[in-house]
């Protein structure tokens, strides 16, 4: 098969297309691209799916909207519900669908004399951050070739010493699948050759003690509730340039609760959909690589509903032509 056909074979039919296992289908040429340069798709706030609507509100919540949640549970437990949800789907579907990166937001419930740690997004989750990540080490196993970048931050009620215990938990749930920060060029036959499967980011402090861990990847967070809002954001990000290693464009939604106040039959997943269209349109025109107006990963809410994850995968044939097209220029250079 030569290299035309290779590459409509991977991309022509997005819908049939199986993207559990799409790293490892790249072809060849794309092996020895930086992470930082290749497309990959993200999942915004991926535990939202969740949400323990009876759970505690995190603590960094306002003492006015604790005492209208106490007031007013009725109303508030619901609207919270809608508009901070912002998966459908569990951490194994994800994966399976091809996301492979997770913003994982981590906390410690007030008041819970245990260890154990969950994910919050205004309030906390039911499964638990063991728990959810032993079952990531799982589907890795039975997908060699395919790596994760796992995002922890927030860490909302964690001690010095529940940071050590979280950090001992996860070296020993992925234990030589973590690629440490010392490799500088890391790309996909790198990893294979090493084994290694995930790049751990921890944004606090108390990584820099542990090679295992990987600095807080920056994200680009538009804080709009239009289409138009994100992606005006986005394109004044790209004109300023990308950072160097990997980033995050943020193709998500946000509401704040004024506008939740003024739209109470709507949610999260309305708004997500009704600005699909625009935000799709814009997700088609990028480009990823190595260079200042390149995108790297890209995140969005509700990857099932919506052809997320097709759409960010098959932006690499772009990065592959631009690859074919600089060795033929190179090559008639030489000749």
């Amino acid at each position: 098969m030569n290299a035309l056909s290779t590459e409509v074979a991977m991309y022509s039919d997005e819908n049939n297309q199986n993207y559990e296992d799409w790293m490892s289908s790249l072809p060849e040429e794309l092996w020895d691209v930086p992470l930082s340069s290749l497309a990959i798709p993200g999942s915004h706030d991926a535990m939202s799916y969740s949400l323990d609507i009876n759970s505690p509100l995190i603590r960094s919540e306002s003492d006015t909207f604790r005492l209208l949640d106490g007031l007013f549970y009725c109303l508030t437990r619901p609207a919270i519900y809608r508009w901070s949800t912002t998966q459908g789907k569990g951490i194994v579907e994800q994966l399976s669908e091809g996301i492979r990166y997770f913003d994982l937001r981590i906390a410690h419930k007030p008041y819970d004399p245990s260890n154990e740690l969950y994910f919050t997004h205004v309030i906390y989750t039911h499964l638990t951050v063991v728990e959810t990540l032993r079952a990531v080490a799982s589907w890795l196993e039975s997908h060699s070739k395919e790596v994760v970048i796992l995002a922890c931050s927030h860490f909302e009620g964690l001690t010095e010493r529940l940071h050590e215990h979280l950090i001992f938990s996860l070296k020993k749930i992925f234990g030589s699948k973590l690629c440490p920060r010392k490799e500088t060029m890391v790309t996909l036959r790198g990893l294979w050759a090493m084994g290694y499967q995930v790049l751990l980011s921890y944004d606090d402090q108390s990584a820099a003690r542990h090679q295992a861990l990987w600095p807080g990847i920056p994200y680009w967070w538009a804080n709009q509730n239009t289409a138009s809002g994100v992606v005006s954001y986005l394109d004044w990000q790209k004109d300023i340039g990308r950072p160097d290693g990997l980033f995050v464009s943020g193709l998500n939604l946000t509401a704040d609760r004024s506008y939740i106040a003024l739209h109470p039959r709507q949610s999260l997943q309305t708004l997500t959909l009704a600005n699909w269209k625009e935000l799709r349109s814009w997700l088609e025109e990028q480009v990823p690589g190595p260079h200042s107006n390149n995108l790297n990963i890209i995140a969005g809410d509700f990857i099932g509903p919506v052809s997320f994850c097709p759409l960010v995968i098959n932006l690499n044939r772009k990065l592959l032509r631009q690859q074919r097209k600089d060795q033929r220029t190179l090559k008639a250079e030489e000749d």
